[in-house]
């Protein structure tokens, strides 16, 4: 009999019919795992193509994915009929500076394939019920929207390539209904627990999957003769912590753990940029955009000091722009612009910001804190789009942010919000709108983080296994995972319907078993939380801000340590703390691919937030490249590609040429 405690230590009987070992078979054409955004566009577009389709996802669908699946604003829309700029400009753009989605660090593949499909994407969502144009004159004269079109626009509107979406919010919804109308098969509540490989040899074909339902404890086995990996990328590698809650991009989802890397890396695939990552404040974060600010969702807010007096807002030259339009336009002879461009970007496609002499500023006493959003400041249109269409229908927002400040009483026409900004001393890094922990806590980077190694099929290293979404190396933002999964998924059904359906190996799925139970067959010992709390801080104190040779050393043998000792000693009651405790040996198996590629790279990178103390050298050009690492039977070999693989043979030497032989249009 199962059992749970409640927060105040009362023990109840679980609420479910727990049938722990009892095996169900599924057998299908094309197997989506993760049915966030891009699952859901893969799983679509490939039973649009006569396949039976498959989706399993760790949470409902209806409502599952990363951040909350909602979306305010559609990035790289640039083929919608008002937008000024081009593939060429897109491609100039990409060209020119190190951004670690956008550049040379990025992927050209993800980044072609977004640009080119991006507004035919949005367009599929509007056949399936979502509103994203003012059909009904809400914002009308408003300088964002298209009169013709009603298309609405956020952050550049003259060049008008990042489309506001209405419904966003409702987004997933929508296409869970198509996913039914489809007849696609629906697998709730079940974590993926691993990958099957053809003749159960690591690094052969993936002929489909195991899982485990998170209620019952039933366990799955999946046969399939294509497969598409999408789950988010891992989170809470670094911190973690349920006492403390908080709300960041790091814990906002505990769902997101990185199973999918876990799975891959262990059935064989190649990685890269896994060593990549990014400051956290952890549990000090205060809700995504739910203080005042003036980046992302709410940008370009009007930001004011403790006595009401505005910060000013400059462009790429420096010069102070004057009005509310100004700010949400290219400078004079720009052609494009990044609203607030990350460490790699040329100053040349920076976009307006608030000045950046505001620390000195602040330390003269010419502006006090706190600093606060102002709302009330804006004209009307921008006013309402800000807090109703955007923060309304961002995902993280839409609920916790929206709903419940205007439960509260909180105006937009007559209220302000602080802007929760650190001390002077770090305005130097530009304003910090969320706060900022200790600087041994660290977190996968947001739209870049490490991830798959694809082709222009956007296969994997694994044949039979296609990626999208954030489970590709630079994933990108909701609009990749939406452009990623539709287009994966007529490649999947194109690979499944050329192939015969195969057979499993019996004794791969017995070890599975035997490991996903193991702990529900423990009497007592450690819970998952405290191994879990121990995994992240084995990575602050050994893969920290700052990484050499030997923390990073010690760190594996700690990782191993554990997994043989406190890992054979970890105990579930139900069928939610197995799942939860199998997500530790995900982050485990994540935490040691991210040491590795550590190891690999001998310099330090200031795109990918990585410091070696023995290796101090900043950028150096030999070591501007992917490396990537992969495992055959724990034996880790580390590689190299070049920035460009995708234009090397045995590829064409053109974005143009590639995507015409491989998109399936």
């Amino acid at each position: 009999m199962a059992f749970y405690e409640e927060p105040l230590g009362e023990i109840k009987e679980w609420p479910y019919p727990v049938n722990y070992e009892k095996e169900n078979e599924v057998s299908t054409d094309v197997l989506i795992l993760g049915g966030g955004i891009a699952g859901c566009h893969a799983a679509i577009n490939a039973a649009k193509r006569g396949v039976k389709v498959a989706v399993v996802d760790k949470g409902p669908v209806i409502r599952s994915g990363s951040g909350g699946a909602g979306v305010d604003h559609w990035h790289g829309a640039i083929g919608n009929p008002c937008s000024k700029l081009t593939m060429d400009d897109m491609l100039e753009f990409f060209n020119a500076h190190k951004h670690n989605f956008t550049g040379e660090y990025g992927n050209g593949i993800t980044f072609y394939i977004l640009f080119k499909e991006s507004y035919d994407t949005l367009l599929d969502v509007e056949k399936m019920g979502i509103k994203f144009r003012d059909e009904d004159d809400d914002f009308k004269g408003a300088e964002f929207r298209d009169d013709e079109t009603k298309i609405m626009f956020a952050y550049d509107y003259e060049n008008r390539h990042v489309i506001r979406v209405r419904q966003g919010a409702e987004i997933k919804v929508a296409l869970y209904k198509e996913l039914k109308r489809l007849g696609v098969k629906i697998y709730n509540r079940i974590m993926v627990t691993s990958l099957l490989n053809e003749d159960g040899e690591q690094g052969s074909r993936i002929v489909g999957a195991t899982g485990l339902n998170t209620r019952t404890g039933e366990f799955y086995t999946f046969k399939a003769k294509a497969s598409i990996l999408s789950m988010a990328s891992p989170k809470g590698i670094w911190v973690f912590s349920t006492e403390l809650a908080g709300s960041t991009m790091s814990l906002d989802d505990p769902n997101c753990v990185g199973d999918g890397d876990a799975i891959a890396w262990n059935a064989g695939a190649q990685f890269a940029h896994m060593e990549g990552s990014m400051q956290s404040s952890g549990t000090f974060h205060y809700p995504p955009y739910g203080t005042g600010n003036a980046h992302n969702t709410w940008y370009a807010c009007t930001i004011v000091d403790a006595d009401g007096k505005e910060i000013p807002w400059v462009d790429r030259n420096g010069k102070e722009l004057k009005t509310v339009s100004e700010r949400y336009r290219p400078a004079d002879g720009q052609k494009l612009f990044l609203f607030n461009p990350p460490p790699g970007v040329p100053r040349e496609y920076a976009g307006p910001y608030l000045t950046p002499e505001l620390p000195e500023r602040v330390k003269k006493g010419e502006f006090k804190l706190p600093l606060y959003a102002d709302l009330t400041g804006m004209p009307e249109h921008e006013r309402r789009a800000l807090f109703g269409l955007m923060v309304g229908n961002e995902g993280k927002t839409r609920i916790p942010i929206y709903e419940t400040y205007t439960q509260a009483g909180f105006d937009p026409d007559k209220d302000m919000l602080q802007a929760n900004i650190v001390p002077p001393d770090m305005l130097l890094r530009g304003p910090w709108w969320g706060g900022v922990g200790p600087r041994q806590w660290r977190e996968t980077m947001f739209v870049s983080s490490g991830g798959v190694v694809f082709d222009w099929d956007l296969k994997t290293s694994l044949d039979g296994l296609f990626a999208a979404g954030n489970q590709l190396v630079n994933g990108g933002a909701h609009s990749a995972a939406a452009t990623t999964g539709r287009y994966s998924g007529r490649k999947a059904a194109e690979y499944a319907l050329k192939s015969d359906m195969p057979e499993l190996d019996r004794n791969q799925i017995d070890q599975e078993k035997v490991r996903v139970y193991a702990p529900v067959n423990m009497e007592n010992g450690i819970s998952w939380k405290e191994l879990q709390a121990g995994l992240c801080r084995i990575m602050q104190d050994y893969c920290g801000e700052y990484k050499s040779e030997e923390t990073l050393k010690t760190g594996l043998r700690w990782l191993e340590s554990i997994k043989e000792s406190e890992g054979e000693m970890v105990y579930a009651r139900n069928p939610h703390e197995l799942a939860r405790t199998l997500e530790c040996f995900s982050r485990l198996t994540v935490s040691q691919m991210i040491i590795h590629a550590s190891l690999a790279r001998k310099a330090s990178n200031s795109i990918l937030g990585f410091n070696r103390l023995d290796y101090p050298d900043m950028d150096p050009p030999e070591w501007e490249k992917f490396i990537t690492i992969q495992q055959n039977n724990g034996d880790v070999k580390a590689g190299e590609l070049p920035f460009n693989y995708w234009l090397l043979p045995p590829y064409a030497n053109t974005y143009e040429e590639n995507y015409k032989k491989h998109s399936g249009i």
